[in-house]
């Protein structure tokens, strides 16, 4: 039921005949896009929608030495995730997830790295959208420096949520992220700055364990409130893997932190992972970068060589279900920043990959993804 994507990038050492990489497909997994580590453009921010016509549309943008940093392509398939085709390319789109909403394709992020918060939103499918280029047409905060990664929109008590951060003052790396969400009426005009609100930020106290709070992941708890659920960037393996709590009041204006009970174990809490709620199972789900005991010892940031099916019945406790990927190689290969969706007993997902290329060359180290992936987990609640 769950096969490695090693299978897959055999067959792609193997069968190098005149068909394009992104043809190829095993039972489990395609490969959407690929990007040679030769190029120093690695690939970022994987996305997934899917449309009500059974569509599959995906994203992905591009970071490293000689990316633009503001760059983001989007791919489409009919036939459930085994080909893709690239259908637009946008710039000045970056860090940004893909959602269906009120009968309309949008894609929200940031304008570029550590650029305004943006949205744009696509009438056929992908193919063209819309430029922000104001209050009026997409500029959503326009008056600071924004971080986020394609994380989940959320529809409850009649509004739209998402999870953002801002960096201020404008410098160096997770440090200065300032957390808060971000909200609308649902059936606002999701284009216009004065539909949305924000919460307060928050700041990460450097004398907590960890060094910054990243990634927010907005998720209704089970009596109904809202939480803003964070990655906790640590680099120290003695701390274990950690997440942030925030709650977020239901008016969308305050965000509160408490410090003695809002650290949570997380499995791969200290990379970057998406949390959804299945109404069948009463659970909450993520895939992350779990680290077994094995893979223990390393940088916990960057050990990225498994990736795992967590779930969890309250938000609070967390357990490990089972292996989907793995590799020994904890330096060069890693399956990160999942994005995806439930699809009746499936989860449809897209992975940012590190992996060795046809010719047998290596990644530059697991974070500079040269793949991007399309994986598909058979009846994830067996």
């Amino acid at each position: 039921m769950y096969r490695s994507l090693s299978l897959l990038f055999l067959l792609l050492l193997i069968n190098v005949g005149c068909r394009t990489l992104s043809e190829y497909d095993v039972d489990s997994g395609s490969v959407i896009a690929f990007s040679p580590a030769s190029s120093e453009q690695y690939i970022g921010s994987p996305s997934i929608a899917k449309l009500p016509n059974g569509k599959y549309i995906a994203s992905h943008d591009f970071f490293g030495p000689k990316a633009t940093l503001r760059q983001t392509e989007v791919y489409y398939s009919v036939d459930d995730g085994i080909s893709w085709e690239k259908i637009s390319e946008l710039d000045g789109q970056y860090w940004s997830s893909l959602f269906y909403h009120q009968g309309h394709l949008f894609i929200m992020g940031t304008s570029e790295q550590y650029g305004y918060c943006v949205i744009r939103r696509s009438d056929d499918e992908g193919k063209t959208w819309t430029e922000p280029k104001d209050s009026l047409t997409g500029i959503l905060l326009g008056d600071s420096e924004y971080h986020t990664a394609p994380m989940p929109t959320v529809i409850h008590d009649g509004r739209i949520w998402r999870a953002m951060e801002e960096r201020n003052p404008p410098e160096k790396w997770g440090v200065n992220f300032l957390s808060f969400v971000i909200s609308a009426p649902d059936d606002a005009d999701l284009l216009k700055a004065s539909s949305w609100q924000t919460t307060n930020r928050l700041r990460y106290n450097q004398e907590w364990e960890g060094k910054a709070w990243l990634e927010g992941n907005v998720v209704v708890t089970p009596i109904g409130g809202i939480e803003n659920i964070l990655r906790c960037a640590v680099d120290k393996d003695e701390i274990g893997e950690l997440a942030c709590v925030i709650n977020i009041s239901l008016d969308g204006k305050k965000a509160e932190y408490d410090s003695t009970k809002g650290f949570i174990v997380f499995p791969g809490g200290s990379k970057k992972f998406s949390i959804r709620y299945d109404e069948k199972s009463q659970l909450y789900w993520s895939l992350s970068n779990y680290i077994p005991k094995e893979y223990e010892g390393n940088d916990p940031s960057q050990t990225r060589n498994t990736l795992a099916l967590i779930s969890s019945p309250d938000l609070k406790s967390w357990k490990a279900n089972k292996i989907i990927l793995q590799n020994s190689d904890v330096k060069h290969i890693g399956y990160q920043y999942v994005d995806w969706l439930f699809e009746d007993e499936d989860i449809i997902s897209v992975v940012r990959a590190a992996y060795p290329e046809r010719d047998g060359t290596q990644a530059h180290r697991a974070h500079d993804a040269n793949h991007m992936l399309f994986l598909r987990i058979e009846e994830f609640r067996n």
